[in-house]
């Protein structure tokens, strides 16, 4: 989580800690046992997969891959001795499996003093000698006081689409949100985004007054996609929504294949990822990310997909 004055980032799971992932079972639940330990503000989810769980190639495919859980071979932490004395903390994973893949990612958090936000950059690389298909998804997660009834999700949209059948019944109000909500569960909608010259585009979620909100920024061309979930279930199932960037949407890989959503990584090749946040504390902060929002758009037009780009009825 992230706190900012009397503002926390983040939301209430019923996972109210830290679950070491020695106790995470990622293929209990029929490979939804990641969920035993979710309650992060930003969950990690590849870098082998993401996705739904299920089998590609033969092999079961947890829920959003294994970054999450695996714990960093080392940490460590910098503060910079000049303005803006930057401070940095930094881990590097190990994603490993004989014959399977020899990823390293080296990831780090900044943020200066003063800031009311944050700073993700990952690198990952290719320590083997074949290329490898590679996925990755931030799953940034907003509870209250962000979300409430009538809030609402704005960004410079080239086409959304529903997930599957269920959130296609919602696509007319896709991007505003219900209260507290029993039986609601979850919609998913898949977003392309438009960005600027230099692929950089904006995402915004904000409360239902317009006085408080948080932006998601990133790169498309490292993360061209974006995903949308909306967990608008009572407050102690999990009052969630999550902001979530990606190479790839949250469908299992087998069927992103054919949407061109499986990258790959080349041998000794590094592949960045950076995705900036940042706390909007009143209106006139609002107003700018959603001028800056309008003006990525540029007046172009979005298209909406009335039915899924996955068939799952066969899943």
């Amino acid at each position: 989580e992230a706190v900012a004055g009397e503002v926390r980032l983040g939301w209430d799971s019923p996972v109210d800690e830290v679950v070491n992932p020695a106790f995470i079972e990622l293929n209990g639940r029929g490979g939804l046992g990641w969920l035993e330990g979710f309650n992060e503000l930003v969950t990690r989810c590849g870098f082998e997969w993401v996705g739904h769980p299920g089998e590609d190639n033969g092999e079961l495919l947890t829920l959003h891959g294994r970054a999450a859980n695996i714990p960093a071979s080392r940490v460590g932490l910098q503060i910079d001795e000049k303005p803006p004395y930057a401070i940095r903390l930094r881990g590097e994973l190990q994603e490993k499996a004989f014959k399977k893949l020899d990823f390293a990612i080296v990831t780090e958090l900044s943020t200066e003093p003063g800031r009311t936000g944050f700073s993700l950059h990952d690198t990952l690389t290719n320590q083997g000698d074949y290329a490898k298909e590679y996925q990755v998804l931030y799953h940034t997660n907003f509870g209250t006081p962000l979300l409430e009834e009538g809030a609402r999700f704005v960004a410079p949209v080239k086409q959304v689409s529903p997930f599957n059948p269920r959130a296609a019944k919602e696509l007319s109000d896709w991007q505003r949100y219900r209260g507290p909500t029993r039986d609601y569960d979850e919609t998913v909608f898949n977003v392309v985004p438009y960005a600027d010259e230099q692929g950089q585009t904006l995402t915004m979620l904000h409360n239902r007054a317009g006085n408080l909100g948080v932006s998601v920024g990133f790169n498309t061309a490292e993360l061209p996609v974006f995903s949308l979930w909306k967990n608008t279930d009572t407050e102690k199932q999990g009052y969630v929504t999550g902001l979530e960037p990606g190479t790839s949407f949250s469908y299992n890989r087998r069927y992103q294949r054919p949407l061109g959503l499986v990258p790959k990584i080349e041998p000794g090749e590094q592949k960045h990822f950076r995705v900036s946040y940042e706390l909007l504390v009143n209106s006139a902060a609002v107003d700018a990310v959603r001028k800056r929002i309008e003006a990525v758009q540029a007046g172009r037009d979005t298209e909406i997909r009335d039915e899924p780009l996955v068939d799952l009825s066969k899943d």
